[in-house]
């Protein structure tokens, strides 16, 4: 099962080195892994999409909140929150093609953010479903590149403000 864990440390350096080193050496696998400092510039919070059963994930949590510069660990699978990726994608445009790929701009909401006589570049914002239906509707016409961030996770309102620790 796929889960999104909010770390939130220190922002300092070799934090990230030691979050990845717990995974790697543990033989955990990252899907994603976003990081950026939060309102206190001291702190950060990491977001890590990882996949495994219940088991694996309680021992990732115990290992994370024994590394010093870890404040908290949530797992998102426990709360209601939103989830946020973005893509950005560079497609082929020729002649024949240029109004097809932005009609899919347009029902995917993407947006156009730039053009050449051969190609678009398209930036789209979603969940991970959304994405993946994205690419492969473009996929026939031909991606020229892409790239894409990990994923940003918001606990909702309706269960309280999340508190930064």
């Amino acid at each position: 099962m796929r889960h999104a864990i909010s770390v939130y440390v220190d922002n300092q350096a070799g934090v990230l080195s030691r979050v990845v080193g717990l995974f790697s050496g543990r033989g955990f696998n990252i899907e994603s892994l976003s990081v950026a400092p939060t309102l206190d510039p001291a702190k950060s919070l990491m977001v890590i999409t990882t996949t495994g059963n219940e088991q694996v994930l309680e021992q990732i949590k115990k290992q994370l909140n024994k590394l010093i510069n870890v404040i908290k660990v949530v797992d998102c699978a426990d709360r209601d929150y939103v989830e946020r990726e973005m893509i950005l994608v560079k497609i082929k445009a020729e002649k024949e093609t240029r109004a097809e790929v932005l009609r899919i701009a347009d029902i995917f909401r993407a947006k156009v953010i730039d053009v050449s006589p051969k190609s678009y570049t398209l930036s789209l914002t979603g969940d991970k479903s959304k994405l993946e239906g994205f690419v492969e509707i473009l996929t026939p016409i031909g991606i020229i590149d892409f790239v894409r961030t990990g994923t940003v996770v918001m606990e909702r309102e309706m269960q309280g403000r999340r508190k930064l620790p």
